[in-house]
């Protein structure tokens, strides 16, 4: 009975870490803000490649108290690290990828594809495997820009890279270029571009009870569908209105995505907290 129970423990820990995701909404708030005494903080799946630990980390804006992975060449002019996404569904070609990037100093952001991510080495370039889907080069500091939706073709390959390389001088002989990423968003297009607003357009609104235990809707027409999406882009709930109610009782206390489908099956996003 013990060797039986082992193995089962066994399955579920194999299942959990290969766990695949089929959307991903990234701002990094989840993170614990990275420290010189640790920078290893990423969360949601996450990870990275890098030569040396603050290469990339998870930063905090003090003024906005917004968070983001900040990618920083750490003194090296020949920077060349990767940040990869959680393991998605293999890409059927009916998904796009759009973020915020802030750059300080000039750089090379790279965006791809790789079959496994223990095939990327820092400092190495990148293995055949690697997919190159958009190349971005800054050549010095500019305000945050949302970058304009990219096609991920289908394919056999289920991790995103964000990769940062060729850094530039910012004084002779030391570089200390940097590039923030925040506001990953992979998923279809029509989500893409729905509101994030919690007051919807179509005359639906939505707020989570007293109790934590569900949300109350108000809308001239229920709505079709509702998907429900933790941080990390795993879906933790779907269906329908009971009443004028949506149970979210079995939901852990965090921020969580929702995806509305309305009566006229358009698509309408915004996000909640449950405390």
């Amino acid at each position: 009975m013990k060797l039986r129970l082992l193995l089962g423990t066994l399955m579920l820990t194999a299942a959990a870490a290969h766990a695949q995701v089929a959307m991903i909404d990234e701002n990094f708030e989840s993170a614990v803000v990275s420290t010189p005494v640790n920078y290893n903080n990423l969360a949601n799946g996450w990870t990275k490649k890098t030569t040396v630990p603050h290469n990339i980390y998870v930063d905090k804006n003090t003024t906005t108290n917004n968070q983001y992975a900040q990618f920083y060449a750490a003194g090296s002019l020949s920077a060349d690290v990767f940040l990869v996404s959680p393991q998605i569904a293999a890409p059927d070609g009916s998904k796009k990828i759009t973020f915020t990037v802030t750059p300080t100093g000039g750089s090379t952001l790279e965006v791809g594809l790789i079959d496994d991510p223990a095939n990327l080495t820092a400092g190495s370039g990148v293995p055949a495997s690697y997919q190159l889907l958009q190349s971005f080069t800054f050549s010095g500091t500019a305000a945050e820009t949302t970058v304009s939706p990219i096609t991920v073709p289908a394919s056999a390959k289920q991790y995103i890279v964000f990769r940062f390389r060729n850094p530039l001088a910012t004084f002779p002989g030391s570089s200390h270029s940097a590039l923030a990423v925040d506001n990953v968003k992979y998923n279809n297009a029509s989500v893409l571009s729905t509101s994030d607003q919690v007051k919807l357009k179509e005359g639906i609104q939505f707020a989570v009870n007293a109790e934590n235990t569900a949300l109350q809707f108000i809308a001239k027409k229920d709505p079709k569908n509702i998907q429900v999406y933790a941080a990390g882009g795993q879906k933790v709930a779907e269906g329908k209105l009971s009443g004028r109610s949506f149970d979210i009782s079995a939901l852990q206390t965090g921020v969580y995505y929702i995806l509305i489908e309305n009566a006229e099956s358009s698509v309408v996003k915004s996000k909640f907290i449950k405390k």
